[in-house]
């Protein structure tokens, strides 16, 4: 049984959490943090997944990849690539697809790879985690992204997940999995004909800006309304305060930190921490040692220099607040809670600049950094099929209305809205069609001039065959079941014909009729199902061939990876071995050697040890364990005869204190007897006594 997993994959950092022990759990990854790096790194033999890719970017800068989230099916001609670009420090290439894939350096050679091979080696890295933290299975996960994220995104994130080894039963729009979290746990929600409870989801994150509007009830919600910025976050805040100091270095210690991307990097880590140190204090003090040349730099900023600084990136608070609630057919004023959530809410002036939107104070009921992971594990508890949970409906919507097309037959028939603008979803339509052969269905967007830039108009196409006239007819009606799935990708998920039959239905009797009445019939046409038809998507999402293809791949380079690390362990293990070794053989292990074995064994340690640091420094784990094995023949052996000996005396010394138990033990009984005989005698005694007088 898969233990349900949820995953918030979040442009800088991620949060994983599990459903069990009836509850949802945070899990800690492998030094302990509630979050992971969103980083995948490349070295010279393996890559750098998470904490470590975070550790070694200043020192691999340009063979770190971060960003993933925002890569990910992100066309290299977009306008958008530019904007990302700046954030990306790794180089970013075009792929064949016309795709943004990353160049680096790995394993002394120049390897790209695309934005799904990098999530999914991000995904393995996180299911390992959760694995090694919960010593469970974990096969089934729930990914929030963003709600600005386009079907090519969602299925490409899909695709990643099934390459890393998991099984995407939902990708939620990170919000709604807030909202879920919410909802599921609050006791105080109206329920039957009460009204509504509205409450606005602000999530500002590391690189975008959501802002939804949610109706609640008990065991209920529904989305109204969802707005975004995607361009707006955390980011933009560090690289204000990089760019304000990149600017005073240059005049204070003429370095220009925007020429080395190793000291731009630093600087805007420093930046981050100055950021959330301004959250809590008035001031703060900023330096860092040996930015570039050897030049150490250090300055202060207040938290109203700050303010001051991204007095333009809050001029855009607004406009999401005013969209969600147009959508919603809302005013602020019907809003009851404001809920923020995302690291970035955690700056007062950007707190004060939301509140001021809404007209009323902000609350904080749910965790801001793991509300989004909680509600996505939950949700995959809710598809696990042995997993009994609360019951809770929960209905997202359509951003922009979804229309079918087929091939055009008649004049003006060939095209319909399915999905319209703000409807729910999952949801599914059926229609049927009089078709007089096999045929092509087309999802897309109905209006395009609504849609960003960077969003392709058709959505998918499908090939429907096994259409077949009957004798005579001229056409034949087709039944086709068209679904937007809780994944908000749509599918024709059924297709089949139709036929006419005539069956002979009973006619009631009347009331007054005669108990041996014969029944009457009368015929009736019925329409039902003839032939299932067969069904040939053309999605976004990667053919089997490719997928398996890229599942290899991913086990090849996991491969890689676990044998680097145990070479590097067993490496570990002779090092250590060695020095211990030696350290002792003069001391706890003197009496248990000759002089003869001391001195042999001392040469050999010092062979393996001039080996290790020379021909053996990057050799191979077969090598490590031969020379291990080596000097452990004879090393053991001497350590085996001082364990010996010193279970000798610590069995021993377990005998004299059982020993010296078991006298205090019957010491304690004979005092015990002897006490209680003298009771006895003294109670003879006074039965004997006779009162003379």
């Amino acid at each position: 049984m898969s233990t349900p997993f949820g995953l918030d994959f979040g442009n800088d950092n991620s949060v994983l959490a599990v459903a069990r022990n009836r509850g949802i759990d945070i899990v800690v990854n492998e030094v302990s943090n509630r979050s992971t790096p969103s980083v995948v790194g490349f070295g010279p033999k393996n890559r750098y997944l998470g904490e470590t890719g975070k550790t070694k970017q200043t020192s691999n800068v340009k063979n770190t990849v971060t960003g993933l989230k925002r890569i990910i099916s992100l066309k290299y001609d977009d306008k958008d690539f530019d904007q990302e670009s700046k954030y990306i420090t790794s180089k970013l290439v075009k792929m064949d697809d016309g795709n943004v894939g990353a160049q680096v350096r790995f394993a002394g050679e120049q390897q790209t790879y695309s934005g799904t091979q990098l999530a999914a080696m991000y995904m393995d890295k996180v299911k390992n985690t959760v694995i090694d933290e919960t010593k469970a299975n974990i096969s089934d996960v729930c990914i929030a992204v963003p709600a600005w994220y386009t079907e090519e995104q969602r299925y490409t994130m899909s695709d990643a997940a099934r390459i890393a080894g998991l099984n995407p039963v939902r990708i939620v729009n990170d919000v709604t999995a807030a909202a879920v979290s919410y909802g599921v746990f609050k006791t105080d929600l109206p329920e039957g004909e009460e009204k509504p409870r509205i409450v606005a989801f602000v999530d500002i994150g590391h690189s975008s800006y959501t802002c939804s509007i949610m109706a609640f009830k008990k065991g209920e919600l529904k989305v109204l309304g969802t707005a975004y910025d995607k361009h707006f976050g955390g980011r933009d805040f560090d690289r204000a305060i990089t760019e304000h100091f990149a600017d005073e270095f240059k005049a204070k210690y003429k370095i220009d930190i925007r020429e080395n991307a190793k000291a731009y990097n630093r600087i805007i880590t420093a930046a981050e921490k100055l950021k959330k140190v301004l959250s809590a204090n008035t001031a703060a003090p900023f330096s860092v040692e040996s930015v570039m040349n050897d030049v150490d730099v250090s300055s202060q900023m207040t938290r109203e220099e700050l303010e001051e600084l991204v007095k333009p990136l809050l001029t855009r608070v607004t406009e999401p607040v005013t969209k969600a609630l147009a959508m919603a057919g809302l005013t602020a004023d019907e809003v009851d809670f404001v809920e923020v959530i995302g690291g970035t809410t955690r700056i007062p002036t950007l707190k004060d600049s939301i509140s001021n939107a809404f007209g009323k104070p902000l609350s904080t009921t749910l965790n801001q950094d793991e509300a989004i992971a909680k509600g996505a594990a939950f949700i995959c508890a809710i598809h696990s099929p042995t997993l009994r949970v609360r019951p809770f409906k929960f209905e997202d919507i359509h951003p922009y209305s979804v229309s079918y097309s087929w091939d055009k037959q008649a004049e003006d028939e060939d095209t319909l809205e399915v999905f319209p603008k703000n409807s729910t979803y999952p949801s599914t339509k059926m229609i049927t069609l009089h078709r007089t052969g096999d045929f092509n269905m087309e999802a897309f967007y109905t209006n395009k001039e609504e849609l960003p830039e960077n969003v392709t108009e058709k959505i998918a196409k499908w090939e429907i065959t096994g259409v077949e006239l009957g004798e005579g007819e001229q056409s034949v009606p087709v039944k086709l079941k068209l679904r937007c799935d809780p994944s908000g990708l749509h599918t024709i998920e059924e297709a089949y014909t139709l036929e006419d039959i005539i069956v002979k239905e009973e006619i009631p009797l009347p009331e007054d009729a005669a108990e041996d009445a014969e029944p009457e019939y009368k015929e009736v046409t019925k329409t039902v199902k003839k032939a299932d038809l067969t069904i040939v998507a053309h999605t976004f999402a990667l053919d089997a061939k490719a997928l398996n293809e890229l599942i290899e791949k991913e086990n090849e380079l996991n491969a890689q990876d676990k044998l680097v690390f145990e070479t590097e362990d067993r490496k570990n293990t002779l090092e250590e071995y060695i020095y211990t070794l030696r350290g002792k053989l003069d001391e706890e292990y003197s009496d248990f050697a000759s002089d003869d074995e001391k001195t042999r064994l001392k040469e050999m340690l010092q062979k393996a040890e001039d080996w290790l640091y020379d021909d053996g420094y990057d050799s191979i784990k077969a090598k490590y364990i031969a020379k291990y094995e080596e000097l452990a023949s004879l090393g053991n052996l001497i350590k085996g005869r001082y364990q010996q000996k010193e279970e000798e005396k610590r069995q021993a010394l377990r005998a004299k204190q059982e020993a010296s138990q078991m006298a205090d033990l019957a010491a304690k009984l004979s005092a015990q007897r002897k006490a209680e005989a003298e009771a006895k005698d003294s109670k003879t005694d006074a039965e004997g006594d006779v009162d003379l007088d």
